[in-house]
């Protein structure tokens, strides 16, 4: 296959003037195939990478009368080239680096243009989702408070080892070290107040745990260790005031997906904020997605496929949106620890026989499903019930009891009961 690719023999030709570009950091070679009666042309050209190298380059490809562009997602490198290319009426096909890999011991920079454009002008590659520019805007706020409060919780664990090199163990008695009574408490460590009277200053429900608090608060804590707590708790204010105004602007820009937003948190467990990633990274335009099961695959949370001389091997769930599973995962969590709606109840069918990791994707599979059709009809989830599987086969649901109370070594007769007339 791959060797009649090459030669280009036999192979229909889609865009008979294609380009590919094999992008670096600081440059990128450019390779314009031209289809011909017997063997194509084939130019290479370098262009820088700055924004008068890809203007220049954006001409020469207008000039050259290219309709089809191909580049790989090499980092961040090809935001450049793609945004400003975007709006020249070329055909851009964003291909995944691992889809379009050319062969080892003949790859060089200049090869890999060549094989781009090859495959490009043969209809051998699919481009990648590239949505437009208010949902990029809005992919990048969300993006960048999913690090922010990833970095948050490092600093926070951080706190927690300054703390236990002190022999102060807070965190085996307060829920958040980083709380009002917390923070009173660290502040009083400073000041070296006893243990008795810091465990004094908590709030709430943590007074019912005052002696615990003493024995958690008679460590050795010193100079150096508050020059490392209070920085770290200046770190943990400063990201929350960082996510505060981004959580502003991404409220500003949600403005045209308000509808959606309302509808996705419709699903159990999905917050504002799980809303807001879903929209930003699936663009909340369910036309890129033929039917739910493309967007399940596209996310990867549908099982793989690999099959060789009629054997099924490993199904592991391919590489997706690492953003949007992580965001479906923690929805997954919360769900696997609640027992009144449909997908707790998938939850534990499947658990029970495939274990918890399978039935989490799983249920990430069906929430989005649910979302593809909620998007796509405008209307509001469904709540099936907790009973949805009884409901559907009550005789299977039947016959196990029976089964189980069997195996426990009890027999058992059913009676049906008569059935009770309104009063």
């Amino acid at each position: 296959m791959l060797a009649r690719v090459k030669g280009g023999q036999g192979m229909e030709v889609i865009h008979p003037r294609c380009a590919g570009i094999d992008i670096s950091k600081r440059d990128a070679k450019v390779c314009v195939r031209i289809a011909g009666p017997r063997k194509p042309a084939v130019e290479v050209r370098t262009f820088g990478a700055m924004t008068k190298d890809v203007l220049a380059l954006r001409d020469w490809l207008t000039g050259q009368e290219v309709t089809c562009v191909v580049m790989e997602a090499t980092g961040a490198y090809w935001k450049q080239f793609y945004f400003l290319l975007e709006d020249a009426g070329f055909e851009l096909l964003l291909t995944n680096a691992h889809q379009v890999r050319n062969m080892p011991g003949r790859k060089s920079d200049v090869s890999d243009a060549q094989w781009l454009a090859e495959l490009g002008a043969h209809g051998l590659v699919r481009g990648s989702l590239v949505p437009p520019e208010p949902i990029r805007q809005l992919r990048d706020l969300t993006r960048l408070r999913t690090h922010l409060r990833r970095e948050q919780a490092r600093d926070k664990q951080r706190l927690e080892k300054v703390l236990e090199d002190a022999g102060i163990k807070l965190a085996a008695v307060a829920t958040d070290v980083t709380g009002v009574s917390s923070r009173r408490m660290l502040d009083g460590l400073a000041h070296q107040i006893p243990a008795d009277q810091l465990a004094d200053m908590a709030y709430g429900a943590l007074r019912r745990k005052i002696p615990e608090l003493t024995a958690a608060l008679d460590g050795r804590f010193n100079t150096h260790h508050n020059f490392m707590v209070t920085m770290l708790l200046d770190r943990i204010d400063r990201t929350e005031a960082d996510i505060a105004d981004i959580n502003t602007k991404i409220d500003e820009l949600m403005g045209p997906w308000q509808r959606a937003q309302q509808l996705l948190t419709t699903i159990p467990s999905v917050s504002d904020d799980t809303a807001q990633v879903i929209i930003a990274e699936t663009g909340a335009d369910m036309s890129m997605f033929p039917t739910a099961k493309h967007l399940v695959s596209w996310s990867g949370c549908a099982p793989g496929m690999c099959e060789s001389a009629g054997k099924k091997k490993s199904t592991t769930t391919r590489p997706g949106n690492t953003y949007l599973k992580g965001a479906l995962g923690i929805v997954a969590l919360a769900i696997s620890r609640n027992n009144n709606t449909y997908l707790s109840a998938l939850y534990r069918r499947i658990a029970s026989r495939r274990g918890p990791m399978k039935a989490l994707v799983a249920v990430e599979n069906s929430i989005l499903t649910a979302v593809w059709y909620m998007l796509t009809t405008d209307q509001p989830y469904q709540e099936l019930g907790p009973d949805y599987y009884t409901r559907r086969k009550p005789r299977q649901t039947i016959n196990n009891a029976i089964q189980h109370i069997r195996d426990l070594g009890y027999d058992v007769t059913l009676t049906p009961l008569a059935p009770t007339v309104a009063g």
